[in-house]
């Protein structure tokens, strides 16, 4: 784009390049608002970051946010997890979609926004970036087959919960294995006649080095991966059948180690609805 923002410069960025519908990347980001900050973090995201710093970028064609009230929290494991530190940190989840191949156009002016963001006063202070990654997508593994939505729909579609896990591989080399495995054996099998509808696989990029500095340098890239279990029911009714053992699993395959299982529900935007219930009351 030319220096003076001129709008035949947007006429020209779109007449070229891919502008699929398909999921080829995604930001995924876990965030701890500070004590005392909750319903001010979430007026703040609600209201401005999630549109202005996100969902009016380029290239970003669906979002959605989640949230952990304080029992989801306590359903996580392990409790020795490389991503959260304590395993209930990160109350927040919002997850994107970036249209494939397009993730470098995306990240430029992401980080240019945030920059403008930080010199007009609209970031947040108040809060902790558990785990934040841009992601490029490997797999998607249906229950249904061809029925119902696809990975595209999934951050419109009303689903009840979501289930964020994180898992590394032994090594760089193994992680191709590990997601063979994945999407050949462990996932169609928990999937079968299930509360999920789908899971979505994708392996962390690193961020770039003008990142904002409150965001740290993603952990795990060569070995990681992320997945997304998209549930129809609400997570708190189907945990115990169906969602812990899943590090039993890896274990059992001896192919890596799951770091983070950690459920959520839906936020219902525009209001302040859950904020009372991140954290547990004192007696």
């Amino acid at each position: 784009m030319s220096e003076d923002g001129r709008p035949e410069a947007y006429e020209e960025l779109a007449s070229a390049g891919p502008y699929g519908v398909r999921p080829g990347h995604a930001l995924i980001t876990m965030v701890e608002p500070h004590p005392g900050h909750e319903y001010a973090y979430n007026r703040w995201y609600e209201d401005d970051h999630y549109y202005a710093g996100a969902m009016a970028m380029p290239w970003m064609f669906a979002g959605r946010r989640w949230v952990a009230t304080h029992d989801l929290q306590d359903l996580r494991y392990p409790e020795k997890s490389a991503v959260a530190q304590p395993v209930g940190a990160g109350c927040y989840l919002s997850t994107y979609w970036i249209t494939e191949g397009r993730y470098d156009e995306h990240m430029r002016w992401t980080v240019g926004i945030n920059r403008r963001l930080n010199r007009d006063g609209r970031v947040h202070q108040e809060r902790t970036h558990v785990f934040t990654a841009f992601h490029d997508h490997e797999a998607t593994v249906y229950r249904d087959g061809a029925a119902g939505p696809r990975d595209h729909h999934a951050l419109d579609h009303p689903y009840a919960g979501l289930v964020l896990e994180v898992i590394d591989a032994q090594s760089p080399q193994a992680r191709g294995e590990l997601l063979e495995w994945l999407r050949s054996r462990r996932l169609p099998r928990r999937l079968a006649q299930g509360p999920a509808a789908m899971v979505t696989v994708f392996r962390p990029t690193p961020l770039p080095a003008d990142r904002m500095t409150y965001v740290k340098q993603v952990e795990g890239v060569g070995t990681r991966l992320t997945l997304l279990w998209f549930l129809e029911r609400d997570p708190r009714e189907v945990w115990a059948d169906h969602f812990t053992g899943l590090d039993t699993d890896l274990a059992r395959a001896g192919l890596g180690r799951v770091e983070l299982v950690a459920p959520f529900i839906p936020t219902v935007p525009g209001t302040d609805r859950y904020v009372d219930e991140l954290r547990r009351r004192e007696a």
